[in-house]
């Protein structure tokens, strides 16, 4: 299994083909032209003109080099972090005066190009030492101890609901019993894992597979399961006990409160570069701890904006009689 060295908000030199980067790095230098315009433009009603003016050179130069930044990122990571910087000053600084020259040439500025390249340099000077100071506050060691912190929160729980559904056995079917606590082994050992370590999705969906084998032990034919996983994903390198928290919000808070029980519904698939995971469960209006569903939620959100920044995303969706979380993520993740 890959272990992260390097969690997105601690790269030195950014990973542009975050979103999380490139929506900063569009913020920042909006941003700064806009307090520019302010300062050029004679008054505030003139200062929104002055800003568009700005803008219309500023934004494709922008963006065309982010573009070329993301095509050589991997070349950049590669490099020492001060030549890595560099190239990146003088990538902006080069585009800057051809941006430059060719918007002289429809008469759109005046001015020396020297004034457009030294404006570049120190904007993109200003967003680099931003990144570095930001990787320096967000060391690795300390976003491994948060995964730490927020994966104690979630195991007790965990182990609390597995051993409750072994201890339910034991006198009324001892051999399943048995067969139970050689499950509840594997899922203790699955639990300990390091919480910086990225698994396999194949063993995510094995640990989500257990779980609920040793809950229907428990509930008997008022808990089925339904799967659905693309066989092709299940290579994919994904965080920790991201499937069981839910599966276990979905019989606590979905199942267990119903007379009749239900079907949990698991769907894994994948749409363009994205790995989506859908989890429903049926829903009773009566049910009176339907609140801790919260807390496993929040606890897998602040996981995944440590591994993925901005790039995963979990939603909800509640309807009349259903209950649904949908987790969405990168296929695809190279540490540094």
């Amino acid at each position: 299994m890959k272990r992260i060295r390097h969690f997105p908000a601690t790269y030195p030199l950014p990973d542009w083909r975050n979103f999380g980067v490139m929506l900063r790095v569009l913020l920042g230098v909006n941003v700064l032209a806009a307090l520019g315009a302010l300062v050029q433009a004679p008054d505030l009603l003139s200062w929104g003109e002055r800003f568009m003016d700005l803008a219309s050179i500023v934004e494709p130069l922008l963006l065309l080099c982010l573009g070329i930044l993301s095509l050589l990122r991997d070349v950049l990571w590669r490099l020492r972090l001060r030549h890595g910087q560099a190239c990146v000053l003088a990538l902006t600084a080069v585009m800057a005066g051809a941006m430059h020259a060719y918007a002289a040439s429809l008469n759109l500025v005046d001015g020396a190009v020297s004034r457009s390249i030294l404006l570049t340099l120190a904007t993109t000077g200003l967003l680099l030492a931003y990144f570095e100071l930001r990787s320096r506050a967000f060391s690795p060691a300390q976003a491994e101890a948060r995964l730490a912190a927020l994966n104690a929160r979630i195991r007790p729980h965990f182990l609390f609901n597995s051993l409750n559904a072994v201890l339910s056995l034991i006198r009324a079917q001892p051999q399943q019993a048995e067969a139970a606590l050689e499950s509840l082994s594997d899922l203790f050992r699955a639990a300990m894992r390091d919480p910086a370590e990225l698994v396999s999705l194949a063993d995510e969906v094995a640990l989500g597979r257990q779980y609920l084998e040793l809950e229907q032990l428990r509930l008997g034919e008022r808990l089925s399961a339904e799967w659905q996983v693309d066989e092709t994903l299940l290579g994919l390198p994904i965080p920790p006990l991201m499937l069981q928290p839910l599966l276990e919000n979905a019989v606590y808070h979905g199942i267990e409160p119903s007379a009749t029980g239900g079907v949990v519904s698991v769907q894994i698939r994948r749409r363009g570069d994205e790995l989506h995971v859908r989890i429903a469960n049926p829903t009773v209006a009566q049910a009176t701890h339907a609140a801790g569903n919260h807390m496993a939620l929040a606890n897998i959100r602040e996981r995944l904006a440590l591994y993925y920044d901005l790039e995963a995303r979990l939603e909800t969706e509640a309807g009349d009689n259903s209950y649904e979380v949908r987790i969405v993520l990168p296929c695809q993740r190279k540490p540094r």
